[in-house]
């Protein structure tokens, strides 16, 4: 348990970090789409697991809190950021953008289902994550283009997700990467 304490840890250190990073750019308009980011991944995340979609039974941070409050509020808030900061102005190039923010959100669900803190229960599987999470971003995305306006956003460039690009790149090795270890994945899960 002491190592996935420190893993718990270390990660919300350092997702505290990224989020800080944005609100330091504009606390106002950062700061508040982070507090509505927040309160909306731990009332969602409250909630399924209240239902028992999934449990934390091992809540190593936490102790008896029913979810990993530090974790939620860190994570699902610093995708939100980083989408809004820097995705594409046309929504033609949003969404491979967006596919690559929800793949390493599914990697990082995919690696804490394998420690003791976190399980997902029979009537929820990683589709449900996968579908849930590009509704929260997308939704955010609009929301988030409301509340940040054009001069505090950093929108890449669409032409850097042409073929052979850097963007391109980039997109394709994370996603590449991911659909391989969610096959490495459910492999594992069907031999069990």
């Amino acid at each position: 348990m002491v190592l996935e304490k420190m893993g718990m840890l270390v990660s919300i250190i350092l997702l505290g970090f990224g989020c800080l990073y944005f609100i330091r750019l504009d606390w106002k308009k950062y700061g508040f789409l982070y507090i509505i980011a927040t309160l909306s991944a731990n009332t969602l995340c409250y909630f399924f697991t209240s239902v028992g979609l999934y449990s934390f039974p091992n809540n190593v941070l936490h102790g008896n809190l029913l979810i990993p409050y530090g974790l939620v509020s860190t994570a699902f808030p610093l995708g939100v950021l980083f989408g809004v900061r820097f995705s594409p102005e046309k929504w033609v190039w949003k969404i491979p953008f967006y596919w690559g923010i929800v793949h390493l959100g599914m990697v990082a669900e995919i690696v804490l289902m394998v420690t003791p803190i976190f399980k997902f229960e029979p009537e929820w599987d990683l589709w449900d994550s996968y579908s849930l999470r590009w509704a929260y971003y997308l939704l955010f995305e609009i929301l988030g283009t409301k509340i940040i306006p054009p001069n505090l956003r950093k929108p890449i460039n669409h032409q850097s997700f042409m073929y052979g690009r850097w963007a391109w790149i980039v997109f394709h090795i994370i996603v590449i990467t991911t659909i391989f270890l969610a096959g490495v994945y459910v492999g594992v899960t069907i031999i069990k």
